[in-house]
């Protein structure tokens, strides 16, 4: 018999997140399923789901968690108990053991919520930074200090976004802060490598993740899949992931399901992503990047990725850049790149951009537009709304 439909499951913002623990608790059992969404947001409606429908409602059904919406319209992933449960055994594996947590990100995506359920299956009470005033790195300095191992969780792990992470780390007591946990997780957007390299140089442990609301967060950690997931490369370079995290399709969502989910004739399932990638010499999975953010112009295609590595690595002013490609009538699409600054007061043009990266990117990647924003818009944990930033460079223009 399938599972009862998910109740919506109001999550608040800071310290009160802790009370919806014994809820999560009770979904972990697999026979009351939730449906999480923040607390200052409209309950959303639960549809029904026909039977035999490929995004029927699964045995063990635990969560149905909301994508990030990069099409406009969040999906609903829904996720067992069994997924939610074997994707934290994972993730302490690979880290090295369990461990006391502290939450550094919104509770109602899957990132945040991951930290919570990993929290329940070590035993500990997990420590909550209050992000209702904003992210700062001192407000994290005085979270960690208040994050205390146990001896059956004996280490000390957060999880961020590769924006906390970059301010963090250009903070005395943030890095500081850093340096303590056993185990960082980044995820959620691409993090830039002289971030990855920086932070490592100055003693944080830091693991990439990559993964999804389809595949109950973070499947694959520094290239290579947890012990329960497996990933292959199809013959359009598209990234599909496998293994016991793998959602059981949609909620409600017949057709999306049937589109992406697929089941192999051992049982495996498998989630057919939006992101583009390959395996370097080493046999790690490298993304490239999501498919629709390739830029093609003057017939030649950019990867957004490859633009904004190079203006990480080569101007130590950006703090955080994306780069999206717009409407152009002469060229298709132009490059544009949107930034923030490490000192919100100091200047960047376009022409400084462009002069600055001649010979280090190729004449047709060098952005033709640069604007500089005081926050880069977001539709989830780290992961920027190019759509929103689309918007913002046209009406500008």
């Amino acid at each position: 018999m399938a599972a009862s439909s998910p109740r919506p499951l109001a999550i608040p913002a800071g310290p009160a997140v802790l009370d919806v623990l014994p809820d999560l608790e009770a979904a972990l059992t697999g026979r009351s399923p939730v449906l999480p969404y923040a607390a200052d947001a409209q309950p959303p409606s639960v549809p029904s789901v026909p039977a035999h429908d490929p995004g029927e409602l699964p045995d063990g059904l635990a969560l149905a968690i909301g994508t990030s919406g990069s099409t406009g319209r969040p999906k609903r992933a829904l996720l067992s108990a069994d997924a939610l449960e074997r994707s934290a055994w994972a993730t302490h594996q690979i880290l090295g053991g369990s461990g006391a947590w502290l939450l550094a990100m919104p509770a109602h995506h899957i990132a945040g919520i991951q930290v919570l359920l990993r929290s329940i299956a070590a035993g500990v009470t997990p420590v909550v930074l209050d992000l209702r005033e904003g992210f700062s790195a001192g407000g994290f300095a005085d979270a960690a200090a208040r994050v205390h191992p146990t001896a059956a969780a004996a280490r000390r792990y957060t999880a961020l976004v590769p924006t906390q992470l970059a301010r963090l780390v250009d903070d005395e007591a943030g890095l500081a802060a850093l340096r303590t946990f056993d185990g960082v997780l980044v995820g959620g957007a691409a993090t830039p490598a002289a971030l990855v390299e920086k932070a490592r140089a100055l003693g944080v442990v830091l693991s990439l993740t990559y993964g999804m609301s389809e595949t109950a967060g973070g499947c694959v950690y520094d290239g290579i899949p947890l012990p329960v997931s497996r990933v292959h490369v199809d013959n359009d370079r598209h990234v599909v992931l496998g293994g016991d995290t793998v959602a059981h399709g949609y909620l409600g969502e017949p057709g999306l399901s049937r589109d992406a989910f697929t089941v192999d004739p051992d049982g495996v399932r498998w989630f057919r992503t939006d992101d583009l990638g390959h395996f370097d010499d080493e046999g790690l999975l490298v993304i490239d990047g999501r498919a629709d953010d390739v830029i093609n112009t003057g017939g030649l295609k950019i990867n957004p990725g490859v633009v904004e590595d190079a203006m990480s690595r080569h101007l130590d002013e950006v703090l955080d850049v994306v780069v999206i490609g717009v409407p152009d009538p002469e060229w298709g699409e132009s490059v544009c790149a949107a930034v923030t600054l490490a000192d919100p007061t100091a200047h960047l043009t376009t022409r400084e951009v462009r002069d600055r990266l001649r010979g280090i990117l190729p004449d047709a990647a060098l952005p033709r537009r640069v604007l500089v924003l005081p926050a880069i818009p977001q539709r989830g944990p780290g992961k920027p709304d190019r759509a929103a930033i689309r918007r913002t460079v046209q009406d500008r223009a």
